[in-house]
């Protein structure tokens, strides 16, 4: 399994933040979603960095579906980062963790009453609109007092090469509007007519997971191209918000995307093109998320025993299941894993790691090398700090596991293991 951040094998033991799977395993159980925190840090300044330019206003801004808790909020204000949300949780999460209002994007694609309520009582800095239908209830509930910003979601039309349920730019997708129709530009009228909004520019996204640079290439150019067309019609884009979808490596045979190269060149093909086009440079953003922390969190459990079928296939079973490790089933994802505490011990066995859950679909990981995994050995499944926490369900009423941060030898409980009581919770019993 390869290793990132300040993950390190010590005397044949994965150890994590200056902290080893056992010790982990012992403080907290598992199973247990684990983030080494000195690597959030450090790829934060790295695509910070990476995203600048003398003549370009930039933002970073996370994505927070990918894993949003209170802690992870107020990190992304410590780290002056912008944020985006796309329900009232969401919303509501970052307000609680005291995330400046002005710094706050609302997206998604159908907003509901209590989503607009919410941004409108909490003043959030941004609105990005879906379409036309949504604007117009943003118009019926305006409270008056205040213009709201506002963006427009654009679909770029640029093909991207990745699993189908996360592309977001085909002509059928549910997410924005037509760059060059009529009704594009009679809606953008609209918004530029009512005094309670200030329109400031488009968005576009081209999907999660993209690992070929000339995506986002073409993407730059795509929505240039716009971005001049509405010039020409009397349109003027102050930001141009370009999304996410950086890939990540999930396997060593993974390729992934350098953002220390990409970003830069994004930048420097905006310049060129707004100098040769005579046009005002915008400020422009991105959404990095998966690409920020995935590779930042990995998942521990505790092996339960292992089983090889009548058909000669190895299972190894443990504690957890789809319901905190749901993208294996969901996207055909691919991951890594290893036995945490027998990693000097050769991988010669190929093996299935499956979960508690009552499904033939239970699978975490698919055909990987493991040293023979006994009962009560430990086993990591690598880059698990995007979309699992987040994604993680009561199936089974299984109880969600606990989420720590660890750095220097200190783990820090970001989210409390739920417990049998926290699964019924909500329930109302039929009788007293």
């Amino acid at each position: 399994m390869r290793l990132f951040g300040t993950q390190q094998n010590i005397n044949g033991e994965l150890h994590i933040g200056g902290m080893s799977v056992s010790q982990l395993k012992q403080q907290f159980g598992t199973p247990l979603y684990v983030y080494d925190f000195a690597y959030m840090k450090e790829r934060a300044a790295m695509i910070r960095s990476a995203f600048t330019h003398p003549k370009i206003s930039t933002g970073v801004m996370y994505a927070s579906k990918a894993f949003l808790t209170l802690a992870m909020a107020q990190w992304i204000r410590d780290e002056k980062m912008l944020i985006e949300v796309v329900s009232d949780g969401e919303l509501y999460t970052v307000a609680k963790a005291n995330m400046p209002m002005e710094r706050v994007f609302f997206h998604g694609n159908a907003k509901t009453f209590n989503d607009i309520q919410l941004a409108y009582q909490l003043r959030v800095g941004t609105i990005i609109l879906d379409n036309e239908v949504e604007f117009k209830s943003f118009q019926q509930y305006h409270p008056g007092g205040f213009r709201q910003r506002v963006m427009l979601r654009l679909n770029p039309l640029v093909d991207s090469i990745t699993h189908e349920y996360i592309q977001t730019t085909k002509n059928d997708s549910k997410f924005g509007v037509a760059p060059y129709s009529k009704e594009t530009l009679e809606l953008v009228s609209s918004i530029q007519e009512d005094d309670r909004f200030e329109f400031v520019g488009i968005h576009s996204h081209v999907g999660s997971q993209i690992v070929d640079p000339k995506t986002f290439y073409a993407q730059v150019d795509s929505m240039l191209q716009i971005v001049k067309a509405w010039s020409q019609k009397g349109i003027a884009t102050k930001e141009l918000n370009l999304g996410g979808g950086f890939g990540v490596a999930y396997t060593e045979q993974d390729a992934e995307i350098d953002l220390t190269i990409v970003l830069p060149q994004m930048l420097q093909q905006i310049e060129l093109f707004c100098q040769s086009e005579g046009l005002t440079l915008p400020k422009v953003y991105i959404e990095p998320a998966r690409s920020l922390i995935a590779n930042a969190g990995l998942t521990l459990y505790t092996v339960h025993s292992t089983k090889r079928t009548d058909s000669g296939k190895e299972f190894c079973f443990v504690d957890g299941s789809m319901a905190d490790h749901i993208r294996t089933v969901l996207y055909q994802a691919t991951y890594d894993a290893v036995i945490a505490t027998k990693m000097n011990l050769p991988e010669k066995q190929t093996y299935t790691v499956s979960g508690r859950a009552c499904e033939s679909g239970d699978i975490l990981v698919r055909d990987v090398k493991l040293a023979t995994p006994e009962p009560l050995d430990l086993l990591a499944v690598s880059t698990t700090g995007a979309y699992h926490y987040s994604m993680a369900s009561n199936y089974n009423r299984f109880t969600k596991p606990a989420v720590v941060f660890v750095e220097q030898g200190k783990a820090k409980v970001v989210v409390q293991r739920e417990t049998l009581d926290d699964v019924i919770r909500n329930d109302v019993p039929l009788y007293e």
